[in-house]
Order: C-alpha cells, then sequence, then structure tokens
C-alpha cells in the first residue's frame, strides 16, 4: 500500500509516496539524491541545462549539441563489453543507439521495431555514420523539450524516472510560512522557498539559488548558534594539573613545541583552566604538529585526576596513536577500542574506562557507542577530518558531566567554510612545520610524461625508499579514459614485484587496513591507492607520492595527500600527473601547489576556484556539506555571513523560537536535517 501523503508537511513524505515510484526506483533515487524525503529529491538540482536543437537526420547536427531527431528501430541486441559492461544496442538506418545497463526486453518496448521514435541525445561520428550514448525517448517529438534539466544520476536511473518523479514532487509543493527575515528577502529580491524550488528545475534561476542556498546557511548557523549557547551555558572545571607528566613526555619526545605550537598550547590550557566548557577547533596545517597539541593536552586533563579520549578516522591510525601515547605517555594507562578489538580485550578496556584504571581512550567510531562509559571524562579530542558533524562532536562530549572538546582539522580552512561548518567553536591555528622537517620538492608533469615517472620510481625504490601511487579512480570505465588504481596496480606489480599493495575503498576493510599496515612496515614499498589515504595513514619512511590525473583533485585534496610525505627527516617529493587535454588552466592550478607549502594559502585559493561544495573534498566524505552551495565562492561567503548574523539576532530577540518567524525557523530546521538543534532550546 503507498504510504498516505501529509497535507501538513508533504515535503517530509517518502519518496515512494509519489505516484509511479515503486520500491526499485525509490531505491535508486535514495541513492542517486542521498535521501529519502520528497523533500530531498527537490533539492537534487540540475547539474546543468541542455539546450536542444530539433533536427531532422544525423547530418544536419551542429557538433557537440544536445539534438532530437526521429528514429525507426530495425533491429536489438543485447552486448556485453570485453570489460564486463552490459548494454543494449538498437540499430537504426544511420544512428546506432547504446543504452547503458538496460535490459533488452524493455528497450525493445520503447523502441519498437518498425515504428517512429524521437531520441534526444549527443551524436558522435563512427565508422560511416553516427552513434549516441543513452539517449532519452518518446512517440512525440513536443515530449522532448528544447530545454532539458540534466541531474546526477546513478547506475539503474534513467532521466525520465527523475523527471516524473520531480513533477509529482513539485505537484505536492505547499507554500511554507517565511523564515527568513522579510527585509532580506525584500532586498535580495527572492522569491519565497517554495517559488525558488519550481524555479532551480525550470531553468537557470541564480536568484532563486541563491534564496536555497541562503536557507540551508540560515539552518546550519541557527543549529551551530544553539550549539554555542549550550556550551557557554553548561557548567566545565578547571583542569589544572601539575606539568609532570606533560614534561616527562616532552623529554621522551626530543623537541620543544614551536612557537606556533606553544601559542595554541597556551589557548587550550586557558580554556581548560577556566571554570567554562572548552569548544575549541585546532586547525594546522599539513604535517604542523597537531597530534603533540593534543597529547599534551590530553596530559593535562589526567594530570588533574580525569580521563581523556581520542577519536580517530581510522583503525590503522588509532592503532599508531597508540603506539606513540603509549610510549611518550607512560606510566599513564592507555588503550584501544575499536571495531576490530576481541570480546575479552574489549570487556577489559570498557571495564578499564568505567572504574578509571585507563586513563586515555583511543578509538574510532567505536568510542561513541552507548555501551562506553567512562568514570570521568575530563577532556574530548575527535580528529575531525572532515568526518564527524556538530551533533557527533557533542555525543562524544557527553560522554561525561563536564566534558572539554578539542576538534583537530586534517587541513587550512578557508573562513566561510569555519563559520559554515564549526561555527560553534573557538579557534586556534597552527602554522609551519616541527623541527626536522624538510621542504617537500613538488613537480607537475604531463600525461605524456608518465614513463619518466614510473623509471624515477624505480630507481627511489632501489634505493630503498617507500612510495604512494594515488589514481582517482578504483576501476576502469567504459565512459571514462582515467587510470584506475586497480589496473595501474596490475601494471607496477609486474614491473615491481610483490612489494606493490594496493588499498582502496571498496576492498573489505580488514584487506584493506592489511595493505595498509604492509607498507607502514616496509613490507611492501610501493603503495597503489585511491584518496583513502588522505587521512589515517602516517609512514615517517615515505618519501615519494606520484598523484595521477591531478587535475581532478581540489587543490586542498592534493595538499592533504601530498601531506603523506615529508612527515620525516629525509628530503621528498611529490609528482603531479594530469591530462595535457585538460589545458593549460589545468596547469598554472597545479603550480600554485608546486610554488607553495602554505596550506592556508592553498585553501583559500581551492575555495576561490572551486567554490564551497568542493573545497573540503567530496560531498560523500560523511560531513554535513552544502548541498545547495553557489558556483561563486564569494557570493556563498556573503551568504553564510548573512546567515551567521540573521541566525544570532534571530535568536537574541526570540531565544525560544516561540514567535511566528521562530516556528517556522523550526520547521526549516526540521527541513534541512537539523531538528535535533531544536533539543538545544532549553539550554540557556
Amino acid at each position: 500500500m503507498r504510504p498516505p501523503v501529509s497535507p501538513i508537511n508533504p515535503l517530509e513524505a517518502p519518496l515512494s509516496a509519489l505516484r509511479g515510484v515503486g520500491p526499485t526506483t525509490a531505491a535508486r533515487l535514495e541513492q542517486a539524491i542521498g535521501g529519502k524525503r520528497v523533500l530531498d529529491l527537490l533539492l537534487h538540482l540540475p547539474e546543468r541545462f541542455a539546450e536542444r536543437l530539433h533536427i531532422d537526420g544525423p547530418q544536419d547536427a551542429p557538433p557537440d549539441c544536445e539534438v532530437v531527431l526521429p528514429v525507426v528501430a530495425e533491429g536489438h541486441r543485447a552486448v556485453r563489453s570485453s570489460k564486463g559492461a552490459r548494454y543494449v544496442e538498437v540499430r537504426t538506418a544511420r544512428v546506432t543507439l547504446r543504452f547503458m545497463q538496460a535490459h533488452l526486453p524493455w528497450i525493445e518496448s520503447r523502441l519498437p521495431r518498425g515504428e517512429p521514435r524521437f531520441v534526444a541525445g549527443r551524436l558522435r561520428p563512427e565508422g560511416e555514420g553516427w552513434s549516441m550514448m543513452s539517449p532519452a525517448v518518446a512517440r512525440d517529438a513536443a515530449d522532448l523539450p528544447e530545454r532539458q534539466a540534466i541531474y546526477p544520476m546513478t547506475e539503474g536511473l534513467r532521466p525520465h524516472h527523475i523527471a516524473a518523479a520531480l513533477a509529482g514532487a513539485l505537484a505536492l509543493l505547499p507554500e511554507l510560512e517565511e523564515w527568513a527575515d522579510p527585509p532580506l528577502v525584500r532586498r535580495e529580491n527572492w522569491p519565497c522557498f517554495a517559488a525558488a524550488l519550481r524555479a532551480v528545475h525550470a531553468g537557470p534561476a541564480p536568484g532563486a539559488r541563491a534564496r536555497l542556498a541562503y536557507d540551508e546557511q540560515l539552518a546550519g548557523q541557527v543549529a551551530m548558534a544553539l550549539a554555542r549557547r549550550r556550551a557557554r551555558a553548561q557548567p566545565g572545571r578547571a583542569l589544572l594539573g601539575n606539568g609532570s607528566r606533560r614534561a616527562g613526555a616532552l623529554a621522551l619526545f626530543g623537541h620543544a613545541p614551536t612557537a606556533s605550537q606553544a601559542a595554541a598550547l597556551a589557548e587550550i590550557g586557558a580554556d581548560l583552566a577556566a571554570p567554562a566548557r572548552m569548544l575549541r577547533l585546532l586547525q594546522g596545517d599539513v604535517g604542523s604538529g597537531k597530534t603533540l597539541v593534543a597529547l599534551l593536552a590530553m596530559l593535562r586533563a589526567v594530570e588533574a585526576g580525569t580521563q581523556a579520549a581520542l577519536m580517530v578516522p581510522t583503525e590503522l591510525l588509532a592503532r599508531q596513536h597508540l603506539r606513540t601515547l603509549t610510549r611518550l605517555c607512560a606510566p599513564a594507562q592507555v588503550a584501544l577500542l575499536s571495531g576490530s578489538v576481541k570480546p575479552a580485550e574489549r570487556r577489559r578496556v570498557l571495564a578499564g574506562l568505567a572504574d578509571g584504571g585507563i586513563d586515555i581512550a583511543i578509538g574510532t567510531h567505536a568510542l561513541f557507542q552507548d555501551g562506553v562509559t567512562f568514570r570521568d571524562l575530563g577532556l574530548a579530542v575527535v580528529d575531525e577530518q572532515h568526518r564527524f558533524g556538530v551533533q557527533q562532536r557533542l555525543t562524544l562530549a557527553g560522554k561525561g558531566a563536564a566534558t572539554d572538546l578539542l576538534v583537530m582539522t586534517a587541513t587550512p580552512i578557508p573562513r566561510t567554510l569555519l563559520l559554515t561548518h564549526w561555527g560553534e567553536m573557538e579557534v586556534s591555528r597552527i602554522t609551519g612545520k616541527p623541527a626536522g622537517r624538510q621542504p617537500i620538492a613538488t613537480s607537475v608533469h604531463g600525461l605524456a610524461n608518465l614513463e619518466d615517472v614510473i623509471a624515477a620510481c624505480g630507481r627511489a625504490l632501489a634505493g630503498g625508499a617507500r612510495i604512494y601511487w594515488v589514481c582517482p579512480h578504483v576501476a576502469e570505465s567504459e565512459t571514462m579514459e582515467v587510470a584506475a588504481a586497480e589496473t595501474r596496480f596490475a601494471e607496477l606489480r609486474e614491473r615491481f614485484g610483490e612489494g606493490v599493495a594496493l588499498a582502496h575503498g571498496r576492498l573489505d576493510v580488514a584487506v584493506r587496513e592489511a595493505a595498509l599496515a604492509r607498507f607502514a612496515a616496509g613490507e611492501a614499498r610501493l603503495l597503489v591507492a585511491t584518496t583513502v589515504i588522505e587521512v589515517g595513514v602516517d609512514v615517517p619512511e615515505a618519501t615519494v607520492m606520484v598523484i595521477e590525473h591531478a587535475e581532478r583533485f581540489g587543490l586542498a585534496q592534493l595538499h592533504q595527500l601530498r601531506g603523506r610525505v615529508g612527515r620525516g627527516a629525509a628530503r621528498s617529493y611529490c609528482m603531479l600527473l594530469y591530462d595535457e587535454a585538460a589545458g593549460r588552466a589545468a596547469r598554472d592550478r597545479l603550480s600554485i601547489l608546486r610554488d607553495t607549502e602554505d596550506g592556508f594559502v592553498i585553501a583559500d585559493e581551492d575555495f576561490r576556484l572551486r567554490g564551497a561544495g568542493e573545497a573540503l573534498g567530496t560531498r560523500q566524505s560523511g560531513h554535513e556539506m552544502a548541498r545547495l552551495p553557489l558556483e561563486d565562492g564569494q557570493a556563498q561567503a556573503r551568504l553564510v555571513q548573512l546567515a551567521r548574523d540573521d541566525a544570532e539576532l534571530l535568536l537574541h530577540r526570540d531565544p525560544g523560537l516561540a514567535s511566528e518567524r521562530g516556528a517556522a525557523v523550526r520547521l526549516l530546521l526540521r527541513l534541512f536535517g537539523r531538528e535535533d538543534a531544536a533539543l538545544l532550546l532549553g539550554a540557556g
């Protein structure tokens, strides 16, 4: 039975409530849009709009243009390519049509043999004729409009599926109370929320897109303002300590903190010594020494008679930290809690945390679990790596009655993104590198020089080096001629032997972790990987980084990947390989990395070039990234500041969101997935 659609808020109805959306289509839509609600579909905005030209035959098609033309199917066949991809091929008099991942009976019903139909797509010359990949099909040319919205898709989903579902969703769209500040709406000449949603699916509508981007930012800024208010209202306690354990750790470490580390430690120390609860972000460049600062902060908590916890994104990094902290923090008791810990050891660790026998816990997401209790958690440290959101940060801090919270970022963050994602926090910044670190020599090469780069790697391996080789994709694609990790691994293993390992996100976690561990131990000396090594890997012996198709990564992400080398005293190298077809602009962009190692400069430039939506990496990273960013980074920054100012003023005037506008903002929070923020309304 189809779920009922609520007349009060149909935006929160499941996708299966839409007419014509069955379980299979709903599942595919959910995968494509990253959500389950009608609103999530409406917020799945077009990548672009294709202008189609109606023509009589392929000979009339201008180059690189979407066209609509009449065809008559003469034959159908199912095909499996040499690389395993399935598609259906339809032969017509002048054009061969190919439908990827389609079923033959369905295509035969859409394009019956001998019956006229119209198809829309991009023509490509092929032999003496033409081909068209996955075209739209219709009985009548009028059903293939001259302007077509192009949406991000997923396997098994066709354009007509998303078009039909969107038509149903737009028909359900209710008029909602205005949650934005009315003078702002008038000044910016913005449509209301519902009108903005209709406009962005109909054609290019910069004002409507700005309105929706603002709404998302307003929800986020209200949520973070409430989090700030709760943090300030909660009682804390002074964690003083006598400095003895910190002095012992520094003696074993062998280096005094840099001036920048010392400044960050002073700011953190002032927070820990104050009676209010700490909520601080430690922002440092790659390899700047954030871990030492966190270690000394945790030892201060232990000196004060409380416990500390460090949460990191991968088990491999957790185990590396365990070895380091066990050595530097003795006699403090340090333990690991992760998903792979055996039951008996897990019971021992849980008991030690509960009775205070364990001073410092290191773990992954397992530290979030309800069954984990601390006798007295004084400080929680989250190695952020863009993986955890506001509510998750506060969950770990909630393990103690008055727990201070320190969050570390993986790479410098532009101010706009700090406001967007860490706006509830005070910020400390570490610049520069610890003593003994050398600059990383970065060079930019066209893919035509691939063989020279491989030969250079061979010489480095012969000299005992350890090398990362990063590819942008796991496997080869029928539609994308881009180096894949699996293919490059096979080629490099054939050339260099068993000392080549492979790590990517589709491997079983245990297999991937084993490959990373082999590399860390030196059993493998060349690691072919995707961006799974971007965080959570610390191998000081690695001195060479090769990044293939570097033009496909953002500058900040490339800087983060480069930071996997240069972590020891030996000189390190990074080689960026780019596709010459990407043009001079790609090379010029990569030259920024060649010319500087200052992550703050790189982060600002990346934000300027790529906008807010991409500057922290892919949207699927797990962080609550903006779904509706503007392409113009400066325009996005302005919206963030407007939303922050509006949120602060709104909560100053209406702390409980009890007014008419406050009620509308409560709905906004729910619609944009910030409903947990409403639970904070009673906190001060």
